[in-house]
């Protein structure tokens, strides 16, 4: 009988199916002979299936070592459901009792136990290093073996010891998986865990089935989840958040208004977590909210919509976290909410880390928020990222293609491109190369003398996005090449200088324009012309109301309502009390004192104009940001220094500013003299606050330049958070 059809007797017997998918049956092979072996294969491609078919069939326990106890648990429970050999699997982890262990052993020894999952920690312990040295190992598995990398998007610097601890235990058979690794990755892996010539088979990224969409992140957010879960009812999704108390919130709100949710994240308890989890894979719940933490070696194939409600750190991530939709071949939606704020937190979590690290992370945001703002295919860009092209012009399966935008003839602007990565010497980044080209004279261009160059300053014309897009769409035609390991340098390839010698058509698409994220209830600005307003007529007719009782009361237009809580109400159309407390920066107070002849025009403008008001969904919020709202009222009015109670909460300063300037744009009054003459000049008080009384506007980069470069933004929003509450409320 052939090699093959053994195995596609082993694997009916075994696991119940008729044949292998895509790789699966050479990288077995290539294992039972002995080999070193690296598989790159996506979600859902069946990768557990290439150890644990071969564990069976050889002599020895295979070791798989795998970074979370969530999925040896997962994996270990579906060896067992497939075996009548109940010792076949077990996990030696720190969640299981010295009696426990003592049976996972006994098993091992005794030879039941074909596979044993392992911690890269548990591994490093001298009792389990002793042990395993009595056992016959038949091969080790690295699982999520890209872990070991620090390019990868879940460096672990366990991980790293991985090949002297398996030289110390025994050798044996290699075989690496992941399901994410750019070739920068690949290397790293196999040169680790010292399997260079290891036979390596790689599966296409591309996830046909799969859907991507990026969306502006803006205060609606929460309202634009609700919307779009309801409407896929009774479907399983899961929405990642960057933070522990986003996914907190943000299940409890999707909770209140009527979504079965519930959180998961690495700091609750782990019984709860566990639960938590189960209710999700057993469908007592639709949604699940979580960090990252949730999800590797999940094997649920029916997830219908991945929503990312913050910015993933790497596109790695993106993707592994994305494939985590449709594993059934079925649809799966993956919607991710983006904005440039995002993007300057994460920066800011990278502070205090060494260099190098802030060096790589900062890259691999860099491409995360390239893809985002892309108006090229999205599939195209992924699979690009993972070294591998995808021909077709339009995917049909990406908001970019199905909403195609209009391309430019770019043809001298790529010329420029690549004449100015040429002139700098090939030695420097996307973003030096767009600051030379537009003539901007930041330090390292003065330092390196950049502005010198012929090139500098030839591109001002067009827009820095306009600039980064020819890069990017070149990097995509095989004419610019980066080199992730040099931090993202930007080389020209021999397809670039052959275009410089003879230049041919070269059509880009613009970049999308993502607006900055308005915070939920804080001050919303916006900049550029036009407005967010649906009703153009009744905005200009709330203005023109503002404008008088303005008049009336002496005080600036922006003391009573901002420009985008008057655009919501000529979206929305309240005509209750309660409806125009609904509204962005309105709360009971500035409704009650301004709201009346507000309502009263909005009234007479939605009869006369026979307007079908809509009926919008009214999000239930979690009583927990009142609570942050109450506590900080509360202890200004204790008189506690601001920057103390930025501390108590865990806030940056300017985070606290914006929690204030939303109580104060509410219609709250609030008393912060104390800490104001505490930390501010007296002639800096009364400047800030007089150039408030004749400013027609409140924002601060206005208010920055009028006053000039002796004045600090946040002296500026400390006495604006004074005026506007002595004023209107």
């Amino acid at each position: 009988m052939s090699t093959s059809s053994v195995l596609t007797q082993e694997l009916k017997k075994n696991f119940g199916f008729d044949s292998f998918k895509g790789n699966q049956e050479a990288i077995i092979k290539n294992l039972l002979a002995g080999n070193d072996t690296f598989v790159l294969m996506p979600t859902g491609g069946g990768k557990s299936l290439c150890y644990q078919l071969p564990s069976l069939m050889m002599e020895g326990t295979a070791i798989v070592i795998s970074p979370l106890i969530a999925l040896m648990k997962n994996q270990v429970d579906a060896m067992k459901a497939f075996s009548e050999e109940d010792g076949v699997a077990h996990f030696l982890n720190s969640s299981l009792s010295k009696a426990a262990i003592e049976d996972v052993k006994n098993d091992v020894i005794s030879g039941k136990t074909k596979l044993l999952y392992v911690a890269p920690e548990s591994l490093t312990k001298e009792e389990n290093i002793l042990f395993l040295k009595k056992v016959k190992i038949s091969f080790y598995a690295v699982d999520e073996a890209h872990c070991i990398s620090e390019w990868g998007h879940d460096f672990r610097p366990e991980y790293r010891r991985i090949r002297p601890l398996i030289n110390e235990i025994g050798s044996a058979p290699v075989v690496a998986l992941t399901a994410t690794a750019t070739p920068k990755v690949q290397h790293d892996i196999q040169k680790n865990l010292g399997m260079v010539n290891a036979t390596v088979f790689k599966s296409s990224f591309n996830r046909e089935n799969l859907y991507y969409e990026v969306r502006t992140k803006n205060q609606h957010i929460d309202k634009e989840i609700i919307k779009y879960i309801k409407s896929q009812h009774g479907k399983s999704g899961i929405i990642y958040c960057l933070s522990r108390k986003k996914v907190e919130e943000l299940a409890e709100t999707l909770c209140l208004n009527g979504i079965n949710a519930l959180p998961y994240h690495a700091g609750m308890e782990s019984a709860v977590r566990t639960a938590n989890q189960d209710s999700f894979l057993m469908e007592k719940v639709d949604v699940i909210v979580a960090t990252i933490a949730f999800g590797m070696g999940i094997d649920k194939p029916d997830v219908r919509f991945v929503i990312h409600y913050d910015i993933p750190k790497s596109l790695e991530g993106y993707y592994q976290e994305t494939g985590r939709a449709g594993r059934d071949g079925g649809e799966g939606q993956c919607i991710t909410f983006y904005s440039n704020k995002d993007l300057q937190k994460l920066e800011k979590f990278m502070q205090g880390k060494p260099i190098s690290e802030q060096e790589i992370g900062k890259q691999l945001l860099l491409e995360t928020a390239a893809y985002a703002e892309s108006s090229v295919c999205r599939r195209t860009l992924l699979l690009h990222y993972f070294g591998e092209e995808f021909t077709q012009d339009n995917c049909g399966s990406c908001d970019n293609c199905l909403n195609p935008k209009k391309q430019m003839e770019a043809q001298d602007l790529l010329c420029t491109v690549l004449e100015t990565i040429l002139s700098v010497k090939e030695k420097f980044k996307a973003e030096h190369i767009v600051d030379v080209i537009v003539g901007k004279e930041t330090a390292e261009v003065i330092d390196y003398k950049h502005q010198d160059l012929e090139v500098y300053g030839t591109g001002e014309s067009e827009k820095p996005t306009v600039w980064h897009a020819v890069i990017r769409q070149g990097m995509l035609s095989g004419y610019i090449d980066k080199e992730i390991e040099n931090y993202g340098l930007l080389k020209v390839t021999k397809s670039g200088r052959a275009f410089l010698e003879k230049p041919t058509s070269f059509k880009i698409t613009k970049d999308n324009d993502f607006e900055e994220e308005d915070d939920d209830d804080a001050t919303i600005r916006r900049s550029g012309g036009g407005t967010g307003a649906a009703d153009e007529v009744l905005f200009s007719m709330l203005k023109d109301l503002r404008k008088k009782m303005s008049k009336r009361l002496e005080v600036p237009p922006f003391v009573i309502f901002q420009d985008p809580s008057l655009e919501a109400m000529a979206t929305t159309y309240p005509v209750t009390m309660e409806e125009l407390q609904n509204i962005p920066g309105v709360g009971a107070g500035k409704a009650k004192r301004y709201g009346e002849d507000f309502l009263r025009l909005i009234k007479t403008h939605v009869q006369e104009n026979e307007i079908e008001r809509p009926v919008d969904l009214r999000v239930r919020t979690v009583a927990n940001k009142s609570k942050l709202k109450v506590f900080i009222i509360q202890a200004i009015d204790r008189k506690i220094a601001l920057d103390d109670i930025a501390i108590s909460k865990g806030l940056e300063f300017p985070e606290l500013l914006d929690e204030i300037e939303a109580i104060i744009y509410s219609g709250t009054k609030i008393n912060i003299d104390y800490f104001i003459n505490e930390v501010m000049e007296e002639d800096h008080i009364s400047d800030i606050y007089e150039y408030f009384r004749e400013s027609q506007t409140d924002e601060v980069e206005t208010a920055l330049a009028e006053l000039g470069s002796d004045y600090t933004e946040e002296e500026i929003r400390l006495i604006r958070i004074k005026f506007v509450s002595e004023m209107g409320n």
